[in-house]
């Protein structure tokens, strides 16, 4: 901005035209006093000043700015139509003006030094803008020095401290700094220490420093003072400064005696190994014996048990049928026999649950329809009521899964409320992962299944123990069984690993929920 100061507005109008016709912002002053309370408040780059003026004069207003620290830039032009003797030129330059012109003036020299002076402010401005910026750059740099320096200090007195051996590498692969462990492996502080001959580490760590990625790995060193070649753990890490690697911090940890405990804990796995793997055979081999003995034991304790019941029979026919107490007594052992029976058969079924079978696709749609015609004189007697869903084909062991639904169809059928006919309801859908409750899923790879019944059900608290070998809830004058049905029906699950779980309140029915896998894996296959 240009300020004009002259006391006659007359001189200063003309000169404020010609300036603004340029493109100079222009400001006035029509008095020494005016000029400088404007020079305080505002920064002009050429300030063109009349000479004489009442009051102040020119030479008084300049020599006043000159103590400006703020117009130190700004450059004087003085104007004058009265003083043009050497003798006041030579006071204008000396009072701090950058020129001396006399009137009248020509319009365009006027215009020619403004325009120089103007530009001479501009580039002191920016002048002064760059040699700020690189005060605060050279002190952002010293500050970054300093910082870098502690941090050096810092870091160095951080390895020191480490009980392994720690040391720094320059960006271009030169040994800076090692602590005092370092010479226990090394002679000097810029050789790196001697490796097992095949252990090649530190010509492998050069190859890949230039990726800028940390390096880990072990590595056997030799020990200057007895020769052993002891594990160490090695890991070099790139310290990095605007993602350019700066240096490199290793450090060089003994694993010697974890890795001997290693090796040593390595040949104990593999001898017990082999002992398990001793056992198991004898296991497997102890295990058919196991169910071979079960056969026979079951085969020859069914055998007395058939001549029991058939003779039996014949005294009540043949013996007593005018004693009505015997009969009842005879009824008694004959019932007894009958779930002696079911009992061995129950029990010969459990053993032989750990013999290996063959998956296969089962249409579940046939075997349900298969066991409803076994049950069709109970469901007829009953009254039952059914309600089958579509069900879905999967993998499964056809003659394992047949026990489970018969279980839950022969309970269903079985604890019934009285007087009230059984409705059973099996239903399927595909689910997304192995989960009771999981969400349904077109795409999943497991399908659950649910048999539903109106029956007594069963208090929620005991619902892990009904799928035990054995356990009973109801009294067994009032409902028979064995307690072994459940038990057989969670091991074939385990078996198709799968899960079985069940919802129920007393005498408000009960819910059997099956988790099947539709196909089975081979990693399936070897969980089994």
């Amino acid at each position: 901005m240009i300020l004009l100061v002259d006391d006659r507005p007359e001189n200063i109008l003309p000169l404020k035209k010609i300036l603004e016709l340029h493109d100079f912002s222009v400001d006035t002053a029509e008095s020494g006093e005016e000029a400088l309370r404007k020079v305080l408040n505002q920064s002009y780059s050429v300030i063109i000043l009349d000479v004489q003026m009442p009051g102040m004069d020119g030479f008084e207003v300049a020599q006043a700015i000159a103590g400006y620290s703020k117009a130190k830039d700004t450059s004087i032009i003085f104007l004058s139509a009265v003083n043009k003797e050497k003798e006041f030129i030579a006071k204008g330059y000396t009072s701090g003006g950058m020129d001396y012109l006399t009137k009248p003036v020509d319009p365009d020299i006027l215009l020619l030094k403004v325009k120089t002076l103007n530009r001479l402010y501009e580039q002191q401005q920016e002048l002064r803008a760059i040699q700020s910026s690189l005060m605060t750059e050279i002190e952002v740099r010293k500050q970054a020095q300093e910082e870098l320096a502690e941090r050096m200090q810092e870091l160095r007195s951080t390895l020191e401290s480490l009980p392994q051996m720690a040391f720094t590498v320059a960006a271009g692969g030169q040994i800076e700094f090692v602590n005092e462990h370092w010479f226990r492996y090394s002679a000097d502080s810029g050789t790196f220490p001697e490796t097992h001959p095949d252990d090649s580490v530190w010509e492998a760590w050069q190859q890949q420093r230039n990726t800028g990625v940390e390096f880990t790995c072990e590595v056997r060193l030799k020990e200057l003072k007895s020769g052993e070649c002891r594990y160490h753990l090695l890991r070099i890490t790139p310290i990095k400064r605007q993602g350019i690697t700066v240096r490199w911090v290793g450090t060089l940890t003994d694993i010697h005696q974890q890795k001997l405990a290693a090796e040593l804990l390595e040949q104990k796995v593999e001898l017990r190994t082999k002992e398990l793997l001793i056992k198991n055979v004898e296991l497997e081999r102890t295990n058919h014996e196991l169910q071979q003995f079960a056969w026979v034991v079951s085969h020859d304790l069914k055998e007395p048990l058939r001549k029991i019941q058939i003779f039996n029979d014949v005294i009540k026919e043949k013996y007593l049928k005018e004693n009505q107490e015997a009969v009842a007594y005879l009824e008694r052992s004959i019932h007894s026999s009958a779930r002696m029976s079911r009992l061995i058969n129950d029990v010969l079924e459990y053993s032989q649950l750990s013999v290996s079978a063959a998956f296969q696709p089962t249409n579940l749609n046939t075997l349900i329809q298969e066991l409803l015609n076994d049950f069709e004189e109970v469901i007829r007697t009953k009254q039952a009521i059914l309600h089958i869903e579509d069900l879905p084909v999967i993998d499964t062991i056809p003659s394992r899964i047949r026990q489970v639904f018969q279980n839950l169809i022969s309970n269903a059928l079985k604890f019934t409320i009285t007087g009230k006919p059984p409705v059973i309801a099996i239903r399927a859908e595909r689910i997304k992962e192995k989960s009771i409750d999981s969400e349904v899923s077109s795409t999943g790879e497991y399908c659950r299944i649910t048999v539903e019944d109106n029956g007594i059900g069963f208090d929620e608290k005991f619902l892990q123990r009904i799928f035990i070998i054995f356990q009973r809830l109801n009294d067994q004058s009032s409902y028979e069984g064995t307690g072994i049905g459940l038990a057989i029906a969670k091991k074939n699950m385990d078996k198709h690993n799968g899960l079985i779980s069940a919802k129920s309140r007393p005498n408000e029915g009960a819910s059997f929920i099956l988790i099947l896998p539709i196909h089975q894996t081979s990693e399936t296959l070897e969980s089994l």
